[in-house]
C-alpha cells in the first residue's frame, strides 16, 4: 500500500483544484477520511482474521462496493454541506482511489476491487509504487524508497491535477 498519508492526495488535489465553492471543507474532510479509511482493516488481524480472508487487509474495505457504501453515507450525512449526488460522487471517487492506488504497488496482496460480486484480488500489470510495509520496524528501513515512489507516482500527478483544474476553472470556485 502507499502510506496512509498519500491516500489523501486524490481528495486534496480535487479540493485544491476545484476550490471551496465546489468542494466545501466538510466534504473535503469526508473525502480525505474516505480515502484513508480502507486501511483501518488491519485492525481485524488482531481479531484473528487471516490474510486470505475477504475481511483482511486489501479485502472488502478496498473495494468499489465499500466505496459506494461510503458515498451513500456521505450523501445522507453531508446533505447540508453539498448536494447529495455531488457528495456521493466525490466520496465514492475518493474511497475508490484507495484500492486503485494500492493496485499500483509492487507487493502485498491484490485488491478485492469487485467485492461483493467477487472476492478475487487484483493488481495492475504496471506497478511502479514501492509497497509500504505494515510493520513500523520494517517501514523505517524502506521509508526513503516508499517516499520517492509516492512523490513521483502519487503526489506529482496530484499536484498536476490540482493545477490543471485550477487553471481550467480560472478564479471560479476559488478560495476567497
Amino acid at each position: 500500500m502507499p502510506t496512509i498519508i498519500s491516500h489523501a492526495a486524490v481528495p486534496l488535489a480535487l479540493g485544491l483544484g476545484l476550490g471551496t465553492m465546489r468542494i466545501p471543507r466538510t466534504l473535503l474532510v469526508a473525502g480525505i477520511a474516505a480515502a484513508m479509511l480502507p486501511d483501518a482493516d488491519v485492525i481485524l488481524f488482531r481479531f484473528g482474521v487471516t490474510a486470505d480472508s475477504i475481511w483482511s487487509h486489501r479485502g472488502f474495505s478496498h473495494s468499489l462496493g465499500f466505496a459506494l457504501l461510503l458515498g451513500l453515507a456521505a450523501a445522507v450525512l453531508l446533505r447540508r454541506a453539498a448536494p447529495p449526488l455531488f457528495a456521493f460522487a466525490f466520496v465514492v471517487l475518493c474511497a475508490a482511489s484507495h484500492g486503485l492506488l494500492d493496485m499500483l504497488t509492487n507487493g502485498g496482496h491484490g485488491i478485492a476491487l469487485l467485492w461483493p460480486l467477487s472476492g478475487e484480488r487484483y493488481f495492475f500489470d504496471w506497478r511502479p509504487i514501492q509497497v509500504s510495509p505494515l510493520a513500523a520496524s520494517r517501514f523505517v528501513t524502506k521509508a526513503a524508497a516508499v517516499a520517492k515512489t509516492e512523490a513521483i507516482w502519487i503526489w506529482l500527478p496530484a499536484l498536476l491535477v490540482a493545477l490543471s483544474l485550477r487553471g481550467l476553472g480560472g478564479r471560479k470556485g476559488a478560495t476567497p
